[in-house]
């Protein structure tokens, strides 16, 4: 059975931000809030936690894993992004929103459309998430955890715990959320596309 953590959704415990960094360290795979419901996250490199995310997801390779970042220092790294979509991301972030751009090399292929070679990038706005990235200290690879079945993102940890604790390593209790997934943005063209509306605004990319 999974670990359960309660961390405080506005002042998250330093400890308990460290014993989930270090779940992940390990190879583990963990449910953590948002700002768009709960999601599934792995370390990057960790092929095996990738996999079984998408066994509780019951995903294919055409799927867009997610890149979650703590700023947009990290954003040249892992996508081709031209002056336009910068500002655009910028102005934008942090924020409910998932662009889909092109992947650079330094992006595991597996982690990548098959298709298409893009990957999505978020800069989220939840404390909890942020906490943890800063101390993990790169990226996270992450999905919206939506159920096979369901629209909408799982918004309270004790079902996500009861229904996925054996498969899961660590489910971060940062209370009760939305189930709106986040609005999608392909910027991989000459001009943005809205491919899913959801949390954000998609005003600003019409």
């Amino acid at each position: 059975m999974s670990q359960f953590f309660y961390i405080h959704a506005q002042n998250p415990q330093p400890r308990l931000i460290a014993q989930s960094v270090d779940v992940l360290n390990k190879g583990g795979v963990i449910a953590y809030p948002t700002d768009s419901g709960y999601a599934l996250g792995c370390r990057l490199e960790e092929k095996a936690a990738m996999e079984r995310i998408c066994r509780i997801r019951n995903l294919d390779n055409n799927h867009n894993f997610t890149l979650v970042c703590r700023d947009l220092s990290e954003l040249s790294t892992y996508a081709w992004v031209d002056n336009a979509a910068f500002r655009l991301i910028k102005n934008n972030t942090p924020g409910n929103y998932t662009f889909i751009l092109k992947a650079t090399k330094e992006v595991p292929r597996r982690l990548m459309s098959e298709k298409r070679k893009t990957i999505g990038l978020r800069v989220p706005s939840n404390p909890i998430a942020l906490d943890l990235l800063a101390a993990l200290n790169e990226p996270l690879m992450s999905t919206t955890l939506i159920l096979p079945g369901n629209d909408f993102a799982e918004s309270d940890p004790e079902e996500i715990q009861e229904s996925l604790g054996k498969q899961l390593d660590l489910v971060i209790h940062g209370g009760f959320l939305g189930q709106q997934p986040t609005t999608v943005i392909d910027l991989t063209g000459d001009a943005p596309v809205v491919v899913r509306e959801g949390t954000g605004d998609p005003k600003p990319f019409l």
